[in-house]
């Protein structure tokens, strides 16, 4: 009987944050196909706790550590040993043992390991398929943080990494029999990148719950306020949310509130970064930080934003926002990989004059605005089920519906 290995750089539950949405759903998904095993790791004890109370009876068997390695001391051993710093910073030798011994044990048929750190668990050999969910080409995001940086004094930090991982997930990629990354925009510069086999490599997209972002469901009422709502979602302390949000403040907001003077912006999200906290004493910005649930702002929201100036993959606050019936305007980065259409299911804008006016055009049409977010749940609707997003990985896998 088939038994799989689940290997997952963050404990998937729960699913409030893009990696764990993905994860969860793929988690979920390999469940109706065959018992699975987790091998998970998780940022703290509490993160830890919450996702054995609601995994440990869904799994054939779970192990979840919690990561001990701080920032400094992975760069250290990383720059030592010619590794990844995001290897170092993902490695538990607890985990690793655990692994080989359910490796060992002979249960194992198939494995899935999700987002590149995991890799590193991966066995020399294995009779069985091996899927590598890299999601993300996050060697790129490296190298345009390098970019970014190349005044700053350690910006060789991120320049290294982008090569180091670069040359890791190709060589991770080789050995796998299939890759897959969160859009066919990753999959095709993954295929330039590391001169892998074109057909080895794979877009599985992330879909969407329709039935849990409903614009009908019953929700808590957010975000009162005289004048029109701009929100932000996501995890903030993650730097291109910082990014986003901070421009968005600073350079789009002002001109917005030129011709809103009661304009406001919402920005909604776990951790934010004392730079986040700070653009609370700007005129008309929200910071709510975590929020027991995100829906309710999104149903509050006149228009949801996403002007990242650096986005990797399929943004999920897009998909949510979206599902919603919500108006979105995103930038063009944030946009890749969404399949809609600019103009009818969402607005792409990307300096902040275009972000403005996009944004008042939504302010000043409600009707209009109402009409291109019903067009955008309808589109989600359609395309992004998660039963057939994933039905790619259960064919490589070679497993059905048990």
């Amino acid at each position: 009987m088939a038994e799989v290995l689940f290997l997952v750089h963050r404990a998937p539950w729960p699913p409030d944050r893009g990696d764990r949405i993905r994860s969860w759903h793929m988690f979920e998904a390999l469940a109706k196909w065959a018992p699975v095993h987790v091998a998970a790791l998780a940022d703290d004890a509490a993160d830890a706790a919450v996702a054995r109370e609601k995994m440990t009876p869904l799994c054939k068997s779970l192990a979840i550590e919690v990561r001990k390695v701080s920032r400094p001391v992975a760069l250290a051993q990383a720059v030592l040993r010619g590794e990844p710093v995001s290897n170092r910073l993902f490695r538990s030798g607890a985990l690793a043992a655990h692994v080989r011994g359910l490796l060992a044990s002979g249960r194992v048929t198939h494995i899935v390991g999700f987002s590149g750190q995991m890799a590193q668990y991966l066995p020399t050999r294995f009779d069985g398929p091996v899927i590598m969910d890299f999601v993300d080409v996050d060697s790129a995001k490296f190298a345009t943080y390098a970019q970014q940086d190349a005044r700053q004094p350690l910006h060789w930090i991120h320049a290294r990494e982008a090569r180091v991982l670069g040359a890791y997930e190709a060589k991770v990629a080789r050995s796998a029999d299939a890759s897959l990354f969160v859009s066919e925009a990753e999959a095709a510069l993954f295929r330039r990148q590391s001169e892998v086999d074109a057909d080895k490599v794979h877009a599985v997209e992330n879909g969407i719950d329709t039935d849990r972002f409903d614009p009908a469901l019953p929700l808590a009422e957010v975000g009162a306020g005289e004048g029109p709502l701009a929100v932000f979602t996501g995890q903030m302390d993650y730097r291109p949310n910082v990014d986003a949000v901070s421009w968005f403040a600073a350079d789009i907001l002002p001109l917005i509130r030129r011709r809103h003077p009661q304009a406001r912006f919402a920005i909604v999200g776990r951790a934010p970064t004392d730079t986040v906290r700070a653009l609370e004493g700007q005129p008309g910005v929200t910071v709510t930080g975590e929020v027991p649930d995100v829906r309710p702002w999104l149903a509050a929201a006149d228009a949801v934003v996403a002007p990242l100036l650096l986005a990797r993959g399929v943004q999920n606050k897009l998909l949510e926002a979206m599902a919603m019936a919500r108006p979105v305007v995103a930038s063009a980065a944030a946009a890749t990989g969404i399949d809609a259409v600019p103009g009818d299911q969402l607005l792409v804008a990307d300096d902040a004059a275009a972000m403005a006016d996009a944004v008042v055009r939504l302010f000043d049409d409600p009707q209009a605005a109402a009409a291109m977010g019903a067009a955008a749940r309808a589109r989600m609707i359609a395309r992004y089920g998660w039963d057939a997003r994933l039905a790619p990985l259960r064919d490589l896998l070679g497993l059905t519906t048990r």
